[in-house]
């Protein structure tokens, strides 16, 4: 016994109400919960809306396989193509839809590697949306070449011609970076997803339902030999896709730096493209999840502190979008290069005026609103702050590919360029196709890692302050 008395309780003060960090999952929510509220998604009935945006889905699906079916039969002179336009909306669609596909792989890869735990919440929609965004891309250069059925001579495998692809040419780089990247998101994307199948093959009803998760589900039993290699592979995973995540956009920039054109031939391309593709695809993130969290109602799963630093990310990669701007003025400027002079001068100035002041203004101005705390907390500038950044980035390709390739050297040769309705229709078919894959993905697989989600409830984390014992992943 203490001579002394009891020792005092030693008292830890509260930190201030500003430093105290909103959880990543609202209202203390137990796993048990996570998983039928998750689920239940996948499991309960179709609702009204999804019905509503399937059905115009697939209509805009089957236009789009329409017009490209058209335009294989006929030729590519049913696109607005013509000299000195040779590359019009394919390429600019192309590259777009390769940008929306870069927020997902960095979500899953570079932000796992960095131990950002706000990532759990969102990053299985980014990843899907990553696949069907580089679906849609992939489908531009293949029919952009005319001749769709000798579209196999682009990879490298003998043939009686003794003819190979030339290695030297970007366009060539193209098809492994994208190829590359495809493959490997999907991998990501399907180990991911193995510990999900297995709760819903446990959670099915029906024989079928349980035959198909349990399927792709691999055996999953969640056992700690499951478990170790299922981090050793999520991890090997996210070490490959983390370089592609910079290096396929670069790849893909050098279509245009590597060439003499003036507006093309510069070396800020590799990493203004990469920043300007994060930026797109964090805007089609925010524009997904914003209703969806509302139409699904997962306001306590994904929070407003995930809007909240979506919008930041989306802030810091448009104002370095912005920079890029700025610098390629000056570097036109102080080249002293009648050419690049002209070239710029004529985005803003020329007939295009509109893209490249679109480009300006919603790229670099827009995202500037997210620096004031009470936009990023209102969900409805945030969704057309979102909205606007697609569109600016849809523009600011159109002007790179266009507005650099309508007036040539000679005077003579100048052109204008405008759509058909076989471009546009092939466009909108894209959206189809993206909007189709993903409301199935919506149906029948959880759009949040349940698995994931677990680890960073409050009871989860031992750094939070209702936090206890760290609960193993997938443990319900």
């Amino acid at each position: 016994m203490n001579p002394t008395g009891p020792i005092p309780a030693i008292q830890v003060a509260a930190p201030p109400a500003e430093l105290e960090r909103i959880p990543l999952i609202a209202n203390q929510r137990s796993p048990g919960w996570l998983s039928d509220k998750i689920a239940g998604v996948v499991e309960g009935k179709t609702p009204l809306w999804w019905w509503c945006a399937f059905v115009p889905s697939v209509l805009f699906l089957l236009l789009g396989a329409a017009m490209v079916a058209y335009q294989i039969s006929t030729g590519v002179g049913v696109w607005g193509l013509g000299h000195p336009v040779m590359w019009g909306w394919a390429i600019v669609n192309f590259v777009w839809w390769i940008g929306i596909g870069h927020a997902g792989t960095l979500i899953s890869a570079i932000l796992f590697l960095l131990r950002q735990r706000w990532r759990t919440s969102i990053n299985r929609a980014a990843e899907a949306m990553t696949i069907f965004a580089v679906m849609c891309a992939g489908l531009f250069p293949i029919i952009h070449i005319g001749r769709v059925w000798l579209g196999w001579w682009l990879l490298p495998i003998p043939n009686a011609n003794g003819i190979w692809p030339q290695f030297r040419s970007p366009l060539m780089w193209d098809v492994f970076a994208v190829s590359t990247y495809f493959t490997v998101s999907a991998l990501f994307w399907y180990v991911g997803l193995i510990p999900d199948l297995a709760i819903l093959r446990d959670r099915a009803q029906t024989k079928a339902r349980q035959f198909i998760y349990g399927f792709f589900a691999l055996g999953w039993t969640g056992s700690n030999r499951h478990w170790s290699n299922y981090e050793k592979a999520y991890l090997i995973l996210a070490g490959l896709a983390t370089p592609l995540v910079l290096s396929v956009h670069s790849t893909v920039s050098l279509d245009f730096s590597v060439s003499q054109l003036p507006g093309w031939h510069t070396t800020i391309f590799p990493p203004y493209f990469v920043a300007g593709a994060i930026y797109s695809g964090f805007g089609m993130v925010l524009t997904l999840m914003v209703p969806l969290r509302k139409l699904l109602h997962l306001e306590e799963i994904i929070t407003m502190r995930h809007i909240d630093v979506m919008c930041k990310v989306t802030l810091a990669t448009g104002s370095i979008v912005g920079y890029a701007y700025a610098m390629e003025y000056f570097i036109a400027w102080y080249s002293g290069n009648p050419y690049e002079q002209w070239t710029f001068w004529n985005r803003v100035f020329g007939k295009y005026w509109y893209g490249g002041w679109a480009m300006i203004g919603f790229n670099a101005l827009v995202p500037q609103l997210f620096w004031f705390k009470w936009v990023r907390r209102n969900l409805i500038a945030v969704f057309i702050v979102s909205i606007l950044a697609n569109i600016g980035m849809w523009f600011e390709r159109f002007v790179i590919v266009v507005g650099s390739l309508y007036q040539d050297f000679v005077v003579a040769n100048w052109g204008y360029y405008k759509p058909t309705w076989v471009d546009i229709g092939t466009y909108l078919g894209t959206f189809g196709l993206f909007f189709t894959f993903f409301l199935l993905f919506l149906r029948f697989l959880p759009l949040i890692a349940i698995s994931e989600v677990k680890g960073v409830t409050p009871q989860a984390d031992p750094h939070h302050p209702l936090g206890g014992a760290k609960l193993k992943r997938g443990h319900s």
